[in-house]
């Protein structure tokens, strides 16, 4: 494919304000494509619009009252920032990332589009928020979304049958086409007995690390429950809960008595520190569209136990690369001992997961798979 002109529309990046794993997924795979083509990337941010990593980044700032008129007033932003560099040259293939800026496909459907969908707010929430109002906007976005673009990528065969299910988008229109990441950039020469012992750990203590959202969909209440019933068979073992959340009080207390640490957000750095030195990493979701914490772990060849779900459920070869279970805590406890008792497995099974992301992870194959879909929308 020749080069083309492309622009990104995603409410967050690594460079201007970041939520969540969507950050580095859309920033990443931006900075792939503009090793070929002219990529400009719409997002928020207080920043001057500038050069990185050869991607052009235009920031606004958005001003609402709640999400749903901040998104509004993002989109809006967004595509007026899009018309002036449109007006320059125009953009052969316009991507949206999430629901955030439907208002901006919306108003741009004619052209090239694309929706990535990277989950979903039924996956996000389940039907806790149901009739909430917010929840029935956002949907509805969502599904807005996926029935005015002109082609869809969805992050794993489970989020397919989601977006299938819940919105109708015709099985033709949809892509799968994974996340992926930089494994060295997740790997760190670290003494694991200093990491540990900065949190107040020994260091021959197994440490297992959560790192994530402290929100229903990532499970972290789960875990909890599942070590109270590990530490009564470990009692050597420890839990670091590292991310910020609604649930984080909620969580505390419910670990009072256990060997728990919620630490809160961490910086890059530190959270490659704890990575590192950690025995496992578990991810307990009840909803996972794809996981980008499952090829980080594996990136510094740590062993994970995960909830059969979703992006997850596709990727881990159980009792090959890592450990699959139930999200519920009898089973995440099992699953968890499991490598604990079996420490030589477990050294296994994150080689094993390192090998699995360098043959279908890496960034630059899936960039030229994204490329293909751009190539026969023209």
């Amino acid at each position: 494919m020749d080069p083309r002109r492309i622009a990104f529309f995603c409410w967050e990046s690594l460079y201007g304000d970041r939520v969540g794993g969507l950050a580095s997924a859309a920033t990443q795979l931006s900075t792939t494509l503009a090793a070929t083509h002219d990529v400009h990337f719409f997002t928020r941010g207080k920043k001057d619009d500038q050069v990185i990593n050869g991607v052009h980044y235009h920031f606004c700032i958005p001003k609402g009252e709640n999400i749903i008129a901040y998104c509004d007033s993002m989109s809006h932003l967004v595509k007026e920032q899009f018309l002036i560099e449109d007006e320059k040259k125009p953009f052969d293939i316009l991507h949206f990332h999430d629901w955030h800026a439907v208002g901006a496909l919306h108003d741009l459907q004619e052209r090239n589009t694309v929706f990535s969908y990277h989950s979903t707010e039924y996956g996000r929430n389940g039907n806790q928020h149901g009739d909430w109002w917010e929840y029935r906007e956002v949907s509805g976005k969502e599904w807005y979304g996926g029935l005015i673009a002109k082609r869809i990528i969805v992050v794993s065969q489970t989020l397919q049958h989601e977006v299938e299910w819940l919105y109708h988008v015709p099985s033709w229109k949809c892509e799968v086409i994974p996340n992926g990441i930089i494994p060295r950039q997740f790997r760190a020469d670290i003494d694991p007995g200093e990491v540990k012992r900065s949190y107040g750990i020994h260091p021959y203590a197994p440490l297992i690390l959560f790192i994530g959202r402290l929100v229903y969909q990532k499970g972290p209440d789960i875990l909890i429950e599942a070590f109270r019933e590990v530490h009564r068979y470990r009692w050597d073992a420890r839990l670091i809960l590292a991310g910020d959340g609604g649930m984080r009080q909620y969580l505390e207390q419910l670990a009072s008595g256990l060997p728990v640490q919620c630490i809160g957000y961490v910086s890059d750095s530190e959270y490659l520190r704890l990575l590192n030195a950690c025995n496992m990493v578990v991810i307990p979701s009840r909803n996972e569209p794809f996981g980008l914490v499952l090829l980080e772990a594996w990136s510094a060849e740590k062993p994970v136990v995960a909830s059969c779900v979703g992006g997850l459920s596709e990727n881990i070869t159980s009792s090959v690369d890592g450990i699959t279970v139930h999200p519920d805590p009898g089973s995440l406890a099992s699953g968890i001992l499991s490598l604990l008792h079996e420490p030589h497995n477990a050294i296994a099974y994150g080689k094993r997961g390192r090998r699995k992301v360098e043959e279908h992870f890496l960034w630059e194959p899936i960039a030229e798979r994204v490329t293909d879909l751009y190539c026969r929308m023209q």
